[in-house]
């Protein structure tokens, strides 16, 4: 194993953060999707399956950069507290806002430091995606507290996740390349 330079170990530390964060994400919105799957919440359900499946993308991204650096890869999984969709919801907007507003924007002025354009990069892939999953989220929360279950939130949908760097989106073509990395959207992975 590598020994990571002095000048990366706060970064290396960082990573190992975002890490566990967004694998402890994965969890809980799987847990999530299943609660909302219960409550006949289809949309929601989804939502929670497709974020799920971009913070495994944000938490592989920031393993291969831990290891890039000399690092080892390793975080535990909390226990997951599920409680009604709503609150399920309200907990997933509150962890990406945290991560939009504090979490990545620290991360990434401390590898800008030095220069390390590997976790600059991996930091802001994951942030811009978390910015679609909060607004998401959001409109979720509003739709269901509208009691619009008969909205998106209560139907089979489809969300489309980059591959790459996470990034989500609700409709098909929205672009002809992901908007954050660059990928073809013909790459993009399906989610129901």
């Amino acid at each position: 194993m590598a020994e990571i330079a002095t000048k990366n170990v706060v970064t290396v530390r960082n990573l190992l953060s975002a890490l566990e964060g967004e694998s402890n994400a994965n969890a809980k919105y799987n847990a999530f999707a299943i609660k909302a799957d219960a409550d006949g919440l289809r949309g929601a359900a989804s939502l929670f399956r497709a974020a799920a499946r971009a913070e495994h993308i944000h938490a592989g991204n920031h393993a291969r950069v831990i290891l890039q650096l000399g690092g080892e890869v390793a975080f535990n999984i909390h226990e997951i507290a599920v409680g009604s969709t709503l609150e399920n919801l309200k907990a997933a907007l509150a962890g990406e806002q945290y991560e939009i507003a504090t979490m990545y924007p620290e991360f990434i002025a401390e590898a800008t430091k030095h220069n390390n354009a590997s976790a600059i990069r991996t930091f802001h892939n994951a942030m811009e995606a978390e910015k679609t999953h909060a607004r998401l989220y959001s409109e979720a929360i509003a739709l269901l507290e509208a009691c619009k279950k008969d909205a998106w939130i209560g139907k089979p949908r489809d969300f489309f996740v980059c591959p790459v760097c996470g990034y989500t989106s609700e409709t098909p073509d929205e672009h002809d390349r992901c908007p954050v990395c660059n990928t073809p959207w013909d790459k993009f992975q399906v989610v129901r």
